[in-house]
């Protein structure tokens, strides 16, 4: 009988048996007699020791002088090796070669610039680093959805296409749209989830989102997923408690099932396994007087740039919620403070350690009359939000919500220089390939 098929992530429960591996080999070396070589299987990496002893001449040759990258089916022993990082490897015993690339592995040893990296994503993403940064994100994902059905929210399907921005025209990419006219790529579900959520209660969606910044900056992509969540008869302070949560439930999962991966990007964990609530927390006023303390040349009213957050984050070893900016920096949409009218109860949600905005939140504005005085003020067209004014006319509520930026929390989580590492195919403001 052929021996089983086994996963990397499962060869410790295999110790001393005969199994088949299926992989790629990215990476070898040979000492005279044994040929040691580096393999994956989109599960893990493993070393795979074959010894010319078991072979005839011409195989141990070919394994000997395999190209890197090469689709193999191996047949082995698995045995424990307390010196290996994963404590097992695998004694190779049959040997095939699926595909075996006629050039050399553009992606080498030596280093490599970051265009040449990003040029060929398509291959890089293939390396142990980037492999277990989109597992991390992987994890991350899973964590999203599996703390929204544990709390009973509904997922609802977000249009990329709208006729409705959500938040300025400026950043938008227009496209024309039959003969509907312009239309544009969605920055946010929000609008159409507040609809939901006066069918559902509670409901999210998680999907790409498009900004047409140009931006070059480290945490900004032009293509991005989002996280975004909406609760009828929520309000400012409800909504906070439930963005807290979330992050905490993340971080405890990324925590529980990919602290092998943190590990082997470098990640201090001892910083993550601080994050848990009750959050850091002050007003949009007080943020501007620390800052102005600091040094920063900052009026009341102006918005946060990179280095302010970061300035802000900084005094702290958990997220920081800054509340109540003032209503002219902020989205239309936004809930003004009946203690003040000037702000909205509104937050964004820093995250430490310099890496800013991971959430932009607000309660939402439920009353028709305030509604139409904010799109006006905007100078947005009425016609085009009218479905969006008759959820304040028939059962409105009190209700608020929040986007979460998938590739920023990565970014945090995992620890990154730079944004692009935290996506599959980074879109920036430069580049579309691959």
């Amino acid at each position: 009988m052929d021996p089983k098929w086994v996963y990397i992530k499962d060869f410790k429960k295999h110790i001393d048996q005969t199994v088949e591996f299926r992989g790629w080999v990215w990476n070898k070396r040979s000492s005279g007699k044994i040929a040691f070589l580096q393999l994956r299987d989109g599960t893990g990496f493993i070393q795979g020791i074959a010894e010319k002893k078991n072979f005839d001449a011409e195989t141990f040759e070919n394994i000997r002088k395999i190209k890197m990258e090469s689709s193999v089916i191996l047949q082995g022993t698995i045995k424990k090796d307390e010196r290996s990082p994963e404590n097992v490897e695998l004694h190779i015993t049959s040997f095939k070669k699926v595909q075996e690339p006629l050039e050399d592995y553009p992606i080498s040893k030596k280093d490599h610039g970051i265009d040449f990296l990003m040029e060929n994503r398509h291959l890089w993403i293939r390396s142990r680093r980037q492999f277990h940064i989109l597992k991390i994100r992987n994890e991350i994902l899973k964590a999203i959805r599996d703390f929204y059905n544990k709390n009973d929210f509904t997922l609802i399907d977000t249009p990329i296409f709208t006729g409705s921005i959500g938040e300025s025209a400026g950043n938008t990419f227009k496209l024309d749209y039959f003969d509907y006219g312009e239309v544009y790529l969605a920055q946010t579900g929000q609008l159409y989830l507040e609809a939901a959520a006066m069918s559902f209660g509670k409901v999210y969606n998680l999907g790409p989102t498009f900004r047409s910044e140009k931006s070059k900056t480290r945490r900004h992509l032009i293509e991005f997923w989002m996280n975004e969540a909406e609760v009828a008869f929520y309000q400012h302070e409800d909504n906070i408690k439930l963005q807290e949560s979330l992050v905490s439930f993340i971080i405890q999962r990324v925590l529980e099932n990919t602290s092998d991966d943190l590990k082997e990007i470098g990640r201090d964990t001892n910083k993550l396994q601080k994050i848990q609530p009750p959050f850091e927390r002050m007003t949009y006023t007080q943020a501007i007087g620390f800052l102005k303390k600091k040094g920063f040349q900052i009026e009341w009213g102006e918005d946060f740039g990179a280095d302010e957050e970061s300035a802000l984050a900084s005094q702290f070893e958990k997220p920081l919620f800054v509340e109540k900016y003032p209503r002219k920096v902020k989205a239309f949409y936004m809930q003004p403070d009946e203690n003040n009218p000037d702000v909205v109860l509104c937050d964004d949600l820093l995250a430490p350690e310099g890496y800013g905005e991971i959430i932009g939140a607000s309660e939402r504005i439920w009353e028709e009359s305030i509604l139409i005085d904010r799109l006006k003020e905007f100078n947005l067209p009425l016609d085009q939000y009218q479905w969006y004014i008759d959820l304040r006319k028939f059962g409105s509520v009190p209700h608020s919500g929040f986007g979460l930026g998938i590739e920023r929390t990565v970014a945090w989580i995992c620890g990154l220089e730079h944004i692009r590492e935290a996506i599959p195919f980074a879109r920036t403001l430069y580049r579309v390939y691959p």
